[in-house]
């Protein structure tokens, strides 16, 4: 569903990613873990052709992301760590809007809002400010605006970051779920016990290059934790 092969990027006066390279399988989540620095953000929007990396091949759901991002975008989904909400709209016009940006055709539009709304559990409050709604809910609204359009791929950059521990629970299980309808997740985060309960897989970063890339099992969340206890 993902391969990324020998992908550097700069920014001036520093590497951010060195020949990184791993293959993502359908339907898996995939922690993305790290110290702050290591190269997560920096992948992630390499990963959607927001940065364009100075050498490497990336193939999300068989497409060129670096040659055909427009038709790559249709297939992907995407929450930055600092994403932004129209807090003037209603949760339904937030949604409306990003359908139409997605393309989603005229007479499906208001279908899908309530479809996503239900399926993201905020149809109650289709009619409230975005400005409004809880950090949760504003979550929720958040994700919704990023799978509008039935994406293959979901990638969330710290997804979690100040949600009390219910919301956190809330997300982990919506992102169980998403995976089991078929979505395939990368999920970022430097906090493993956000990611180590729902994460089927994992990739370690470090100074831009990969340190580990596995499935999760006791061994590896073991050593991922004394890892993460050296940096």
């Amino acid at each position: 569903m993902i391969t990324v092969e020998n992908l550097t990027f700069d920014y001036p006066g520093k590497r951010a990613l060195q020949h990184v390279s791993f293959t993502i399988n359908p339907g898996t989540i995939t922690a993305l873990v790290g110290p702050n620095g290591a190269g997560k953000s920096t992948l992630m929007r390499c990963l959607v052709a927001l940065e364009t990396p100075i050498s490497g091949k990336i193939i999300v759901n068989e497409l060129d992301v670096l040659e055909t991002p427009r038709e790559a975008h249709a297939s992907m989904g995407y929450l930055p760590d600092f994403y932004g909400l129209y807090d003037d709209l209603t949760v339904e016009q937030c949604l409306l809007y990003h359908a139409m940006v997605q393309n989603i055709p005229k007479n499906d539009q208001k279908s899908a809002v309530r479809k996503v709304a239900e399926r993201m559990q905020i149809a109650d409050q289709l009619f409230q400010e975005a400005g409004t709604l809880s950090r949760g809910q504003r979550q929720r609204l958040a994700i919704a605006q990023a799978i509008i359009h039935h994406p293959k791929v979901l990638i969330l950059d710290e997804p979690a970051s100040g949600l009390d521990p219910e919301a956190r629970y809330h997300l982990s299980q919506l992102l169980v779920l998403l995976s089991e309808e078929g979505i395939t997740l990368m999920v970022s985060s430097h906090i493993l016990s956000e990611l180590e309960d729902y994460c089927s897989h994992m990739i370690i970063l470090r100074e831009g290059r990969i340190v580990k890339h596995c499935a999760i099992d006791e061994t590896s969340k073991s050593m991922m934790e004394t890892y993460l206890e050296t940096v």
